[in-house]
């Protein structure tokens, strides 16, 4: 997924002559913000409809773009000049405990060799175990527009890349394969992360 100019929310430029145009309606591109902008909702939504993504407001009011085997939630917290956006990815496939050192392992690996996002286990009280990523951003002061748009559009990105590798690195899909031929277990909801939740 890339995300080219025709990608970028328009901010109130109008279409019209440049200045000094005289090829008689030419329009112009839509202006930017020219100083440091205020990162909300809506505008996470226009990026997302943009990206061509899917989402949805859960029971907590923060957006969440579903895929098939994680969510990605982007989530608004703190006060004023502590504000921040984190965009927290939930990745669904289940581990077991006995999992668990090779999925630090993998993750460590992830960690080390790349800059988001950063990925870490969670252990159910069931002893399932799940795997989460996050990055942050402190939008307090307010960030610059280009900068804004090209994190979070690079965060998703490496969401979707991380499954893929994790997919690969571990013969989840192998092992996924496999398993089409055990009856059918379900695949009921086993309750909502919610926001904070893992």
């Amino acid at each position: 997924m890339s995300v080219d100019p025709s990608a970028i929310p328009n901010f109130g430029g109008q279409p019209g002559r440049q200045s000094g145009d005289q090829s008689g309606g030419q329009p112009q591109q839509a202006r930017k913000p020219a100083g440091p902008i205020m990162p909300n909702q809506d505008l996470i939504k226009q990026l997302l409809d943009r990206m061509k993504l899917k989402y949805v407001e859960d029971k907590q009011g923060d957006l969440v773009a579903p895929w098939k085997d994680f969510r990605t939630y982007f989530l608004f917290r703190g006060e004023k000049q502590q504000r921040i956006l984190s965009v927290r990815t939930f990745y669904d496939r289940p581990h077991t405990i006995d999992d668990k050192p090779r999925l630090l392992e993998s993750v460590d690996e992830w960690n080390h060799t790349t800059l988001w996002p950063k990925v870490y286990t969670h252990t159910n009280d069931d002893g399932s175990v799940r795997l989460i990523g996050e990055v942050q951003m402190l939008i307090g002061a307010g960030v610059g527009f280009d900068h804004f748009v090209a994190s979070l559009v690079s965060w998703v990105r490496a969401s979707v890349e991380f499954d893929r590798w994790l997919v690969e690195r571990l013969g989840l899909e192998k092992d996924a394969e496999s398993n089409d031929g055990d009856d059918d277990k379900g695949d009921g909801d086993e309750g909502g992360a919610g926001g904070d939740g893992a």
